[in-house]
């Protein structure tokens, strides 16, 4: 698995040209001024050779001027290319890195439910945050710089071996054990690498779910057992990130004297040549200053490629996401449908991937165009996991849902759900404005729509907020309670006008007199629409033209609530076992 992991690695890396590509101008730019800056400071040694060898040597002020003037006009080129390649440099990993992070944000839209249910939050947010910022940063930076710093290396070996060809060749041939301890640091940086980068994803889903969960933490007096899982977890990345920590002390000192060795080298080489009479005392100079040229280029490309390490596990990791295949799409051939509300399940089976057993085993249950049906049945019945299936939140293991006689698989997503709307129990707001997040549900929704679903939600409480529709409600609008919540998650969901209208349990935080007002105003909305109700107590039952009983998987009974109330006992023990609300 180890060996396996740098060919890997390069092969993610190599995948990752598609996002270079259309930067390839800023990139080609970056690289071009980089070589020149690189090339005219090659310059200054040699004109230093010039300068011993001639004026110095022979006492003469004879092209002294020119040899200044030449330096100078090198060190302002440098300066002017040093300047092009940040602007270009600067461009292009912004370019990269924002590419990248709109695709990857596209995918998690597009990907299943399922795929979030078995994903933790914080090993998303890791990638999309650390990770995409180490991919971006060698896309624009060290993939430009491992080619300029090689093709330097070796320009600069040229030119020593033009100078002083024994020297030269044993400058050029110090890159081999450069290569050969920094493969040996790739086989154990690499696992460590990753898995570091897994623990921090650990680690911030952690301080997610203790900050989005801090009234519960503090109301159970659980932040000292918190801070100790935290702790735990810290003090694995910290064991994680020491192990880097002693590879890289184990190997970076060995690739950082190979530079030495080789000064050391030239030096007494040199110095035995120019005594010998096979180099000048300038050609000396000049070999050494064009050697600080070389070393460099060693010394950082072995920081590059942990670099290119670096970047190859968090591409890894990123891919994972990009790779993933979403669950729910659109079939090859779609159609369309006139949506008159006619929903029907025609012997519909469900089972989520993780479990053996079915959730719902051969549901059949018709809703006429206009009805209302409540669905009822005691807790892990199956009731939530039915009504994920009519906006194919879910897709349904055997059998099949129409709307219309169109098996709602065959609609465009985009149709389906502008035709089917959904409020749940848990209601989940955004870091948005109130009026942003009612019109998630309709876009296009007019102020008079917006103020009518306001009104049908009993939600009318939002015009009295600091800046009224507005007022930004922070984030899962934890600034509001739990009934006012669960209010404007009903407006957002009766804001379109569907033809079909999914609420699960959507009035369970509201108070008594809260909940008779909602029921009155959704009994003017609900004519004309195709309706399931999710109901976990009796009054919410009187919404209802007829009512199903789930019960484990399976509809055992449909009928009106004095129907079932008569002729089901599992109904009405149901009925009995569900929370009453009591009176605030």
């Amino acid at each position: 698995m180890g060996e396996e992991r740098p060919t890997g690695a390069l092969k993610t890396l190599l995948r990752l040209r598609t996002y270079a590509r259309p930067h390839s101008t800023r990139l080609l730019v970056l690289l071009t001024s980089s070589a020149v800056a690189q090339a005219l400071q090659i310059v200054g040694p040699l004109l230093t050779q010039r300068l011993i060898d001639g004026p110095v040597r022979h006492r003469t002020t004879d092209g002294l001027f020119l040899l200044a003037g030449l330096a100078l006009v090198a060190a302002l080129l440098v300066q002017l290319s040093d300047y092009i390649g940040r602007r270009a440099h600067a461009t292009g990993s912004v370019g990269i890195e924002t590419a990248l992070r709109t695709d990857l944000y596209a995918q998690l839209q597009r990907l299943s439910l399922s795929f979030h249910e078995r994903w933790q939050s914080g090993q998303l947010l890791s990638r999309a945050t650390s990770d995409l910022r180490a991919v971006g940063s060698f896309l624009a930076f060290g993939s430009v710089f491992i080619v300029l710093q090689t093709v330097t290396y070796l320009g600069v070996s040229i030119v020593l071996i033009s100078i002083y060809w024994p020297l030269g060749l044993l400058v050029t041939a110090g890159v081999l054990p450069v290569m050969v301890l920094t493969y040996g640091l790739s086989r154990s940086y690499l696992p460590l690498s990753r898995q570091l980068q897994d623990e921090v994803g650990d680690l911030t889903s952690l301080v997610e779910e203790s900050v989005l969960g801090f009234r519960t933490i503090r109301a159970f007096g659980r932040h000292r057992y918190l801070n100790q899982k935290f702790a735990e977890a810290a003090e694995q990345v910290r064991q994680t990130g020491l192990a880097q920590g002693l590879v890289i002390a184990r190997y970076w000192p060995a690739i950082e004297a190979v530079p030495g060795v080789l000064l050391g080298v030239t030096l007494l080489g040199g110095a035995y040549a120019v005594a010998d009479g096979a180099m000048t005392v300038g050609e000396l100079v000049a070999f050494v200053g064009l050697l600080t040229f070389a070393i460099w280029p060693l010394d950082s490309l072995g920081w590059l490629l942990g670099e290119a390490q670096q970047a190859a596990t968090a591409a890894q990791r990123v891919y994972e996401i990009l790779d993933a295949k979403p669950e729910i799409v659109d079939r090859a051939r779609t159609t369309t449908v006139k949506a008159n509300g006619h929903l029907k399940f025609e012997n519909v089976s469900f089972r989520y991937p993780s479990e053996q057993d079915s959730v719902l085993k051969d549901v059949n249950l018709e809703l006429r165009p206009g009805e209302t049906l409540a669905l009822a049945g005691v807790s892990g019945s199956g009731k939530t996991t039915l009504t994920l299936l009519v906006n194919r939140l879910h897709d349904v293991s055997a059998g099949r849902i129409t709307l219309d006689g169109v098996d709602i698989r065959d609609l465009p997503l985009e149709t389906l759900r502008t035709h089917v709307s959904a409020a749940f129990e848990d209601p989940t707001l955004f870091s948005a404005s109130v009026r942003e997040n009612i019109m998630l549900g309709r876009p296009n929704a007019s102020e008079e729509e917006v103020a009518d679903a306001l009104r049908i939600a009993q939600a009318e409480f939002a015009y009295d907020l600091p800046w009224g529709l507005d007022t930004r409600i922070g984030e899962k609008g934890l600034s509001l309670s739990g009934g006012q919540r669960q209010r404007l998650a009903l407006a957002r969901a009766v804001v379109g006008r569907p033809r079909v209208l999914v609420l699960d349990d959507p009035l369970s935080a509201l108070d008594v007199e809260t909940e008779a007002l909602v029921e009155r105003a959704l009994k003017t909305v609900l004519t004309g629409t195709t309706a399931l109700l999710v109901v976990h107590r009796p009054s919410t039952v009187a919404l209802a033209d007829r009512v199903a009983l789930l019960d484990n998987g399976t509809i055992t009974a449909v009928g009106t609530h004095e129907e079932l109330l008569e002729t089901v006992p599992g109904y009405r023990d149901v009925l009995d076992t569900t929370p009453q609300e009591v009176p605030r």
